[in-house]
């Protein structure tokens, strides 16, 4: 089922459960969406500002460059999702579960993110600028590309993540546990030569 260009802006639409539906264009503004099922759907430049997606639940579902403006996500699960170019402002993030969860293109910048499990997510050419991020697990995160200018990665697990040179200038990694490679990569991006 395709829906485009619909109004949903304060709706009730609280644990409906959707499965194969694409949207294209809707405006979820204010809509109640607390605990949503989503099974295999597809969002096409939706927006959710202000809309409340606390307690949903999706899998294997799609966002694509959808606007999450001070939407709330608090104890919502995306489990082998897409969130591809979607952008989240003031958005109510934590508790948030994300398990083998596309994140290319997302801009988290200025979120709020501490102590959270994300392991082995991509986050390829992600804004993660001044994201708060301190001792959370990023262990075997794709960060390749990643916006990190001011972002806290203080005593995260970096273990088998992926950082660019610029990435490990520009964000704080005090007391961060790293790799063998990491830590290479690291001192040559100081300056430092490794003989």
């Amino acid at each position: 089922m395709e829906t485009t260009g619909e109004d949903f802006s304060e709706t009730d639409l609280h644990e409906q459960h959707w499965e194969q539906r694409t949207f294209t264009a809707c405006d979820f503004t204010g809509a109640d969406l607390r605990g949503v099922t989503t099974t295999g759907c597809v969002f096409v430049d939706c927006t959710f500002t202000r809309a409340d997606l606390g307690e949903s639940v999706h899998r294997t579902s799609a966002f694509r460059n959808c606007v999450f403006d001070r939407t709330t996500l608090t104890d919502s699960e995306f489990t082998g999702c897409s969130l591809i170019g979607s952008t989240f402002t003031d958005a109510r993030l934590r508790p948030i579960t994300l398990r083998d969860t596309d994140l290319t293109l997302v801009s988290l910048a200025r979120a709020a993110l501490p102590k959270s499990t994300l392991r082995g997510l991509r986050f390829r050419e992600a804004n993660l600028m001044e994201t708060d991020l301190r001792e959370s697990d990023l262990r075997d995160c794709d960060l390749s590309g990643a916006r990190l200018a001011g972002t806290k990665l203080d005593k995260a697990d970096l273990r088998g993540a992926r950082l660019d040179a610029n990435g490990l200038v520009a964000a704080s990694l005090r007391g961060a546990k790293v790799d063998l490679d990491t830590a290479i990569a690291f001192a040559a991006a100081h300056g430092l030569v490794i003989d």
